[in-house]
């Protein structure tokens, strides 16, 4: 009897955590939907950012394709094109094989889209815990970078664009890389920016990630900005894109109130310093049913809408990326997201 008492006892306690459980997961979606209803009241911005495939640096274009990239460009109120140029290789260099058409070019959009900025878009995989490809730790590499990014930038591109992944917040060979790169942009009165994962949610699990989790493996500590680390790259850069993307949500209210809530905290956090890039989809997740380019954007306005007051510095959306995104995703964007062509909206 005691022991089929304590059973019984093992599953009351069971039945009630499990509906304990389940009754917070329901609030927690029902509040999701609640707060999602209202339409957004801000309009977006004519300073937007366009992360381009690797074709057009490495591969010929006739006359009529660039004169399209450039309409293309002009119609969306694209500011900033990150041209794919890598990747960087292990030393730090790229092949001048890979990007023999990248003088050609950036004189086509400069002539064809006068004031749109291009940027020669480098990344890697960075050498974490003995994986990886490219070591930032290591001093030489970093000079063959910079030294990289001012042969794209002699080919005419107006900045440089690192996407090196994952950062982690105590990336302090990052940092530097950043420091030395941005005092050859500013000599040469260019840009410097910089792709980086969203931002932590909470910042002080941070230390338990790191001492639990390995870096590297399928159950790994998130290589995510702290609002210090974010911080810090932002005094060294002149530009910040997040990739807000990629967020494995089962709906759209939750997808939405993720990018509104990255949004909002980015911009009040950085938004005075740097021009600020939100990365928007227009791939197909996993839960394409949930996040697709209208629900960030829908997400994107309603976290503007939730700030105290607009960042000095302008800012706008990252649309990932030129290859996935078909016209009637243009189409969209263009009604959802950009104000009528009398408003002047972040900038």
């Amino acid at each position: 009897m005691r022991r089929s008492g304590g059973i019984r006892r093992v599953l009351r306690w069971a039945g009630w955590t499990a509906a304990y459980v389940l009754g917070l997961v329901a609030l927690t979606f029902a509040g999701a939907w609640t707060w999602w209803q209202p339409g957004p009241k801000a309009r977006g911005t004519e300073t937007n950012a366009l992360w381009a495939r690797h074709q057009w640096v490495g591969e010929p274009h006739s006359d009529a394709e660039y004169r399209a990239l450039a309409a293309l460009l002009k119609q969306n109120r694209i500011t900033d094109v990150f041209f794919h140029a890598g990747p960087v290789e292990s030393d730090g260099t790229v092949p001048a094989a890979k990007y023999r058409y990248a003088k050609r070019l950036n004189a086509a959009v400069h002539k064809y889209a006068p004031g749109v900025r291009t940027q020669a878009y480098l990344g890697q995989i960075r050498k974490v815990d003995g994986k990886g490809v490219i070591d930032l730790d290591d001093t030489v590499v970093r000079v063959r970078v910079v030294n990289t990014a001012a042969t794209f930038l002699d080919l005419g591109f107006d900045g440089i664009h690192y996407d090196f992944e994952p950062i982690y917040p105590d990336d302090r060979a990052f940092l530097a890389l950043l420091q030395k790169t941005r005092e050859l942009t500013r000599s040469r009165g260019r840009l410097l920016s910089v792709a980086l994962e969203q931002p932590t949610l909470v910042d002080a699990a941070q230390p338990v990630y790191k001492a639990l989790l390995p870096r590297t493996g399928p159950w790994h500590y998130p290589p995510r900005p702290t609002d210090a680390f974010l911080r810090k790259v932002a005094r060294r850069v002149d530009q910040v894109a997040i990739m807000t993307y990629d967020v494995s949500l089962p709906t759209k209210s939750l997808a939405g109130l993720h990018f509104a809530r990255h949004t909002r905290h980015t911009l009040e956090l950085i938004g005075d310093q740097v021009t600020v890039f939100m990365g928007v989809p227009t791939y197909r997740p996993m839960m394409d049913w949930a996040e697709n380019l209208t629900v960030a954007l829908r997400g994107v306005r309603r976290g503007i809408d939730e700030l105290k007051r607009p960042p000095k510095r302008p800012y706008g959306v990252g649309v990932y990326a030129d290859w996935t995104t078909e016209p009637a995703e243009w189409a969209r964007y263009r009604a959802t997201w950009l104000p009528p062509a009398t408003e002047k909206v972040g900038r």
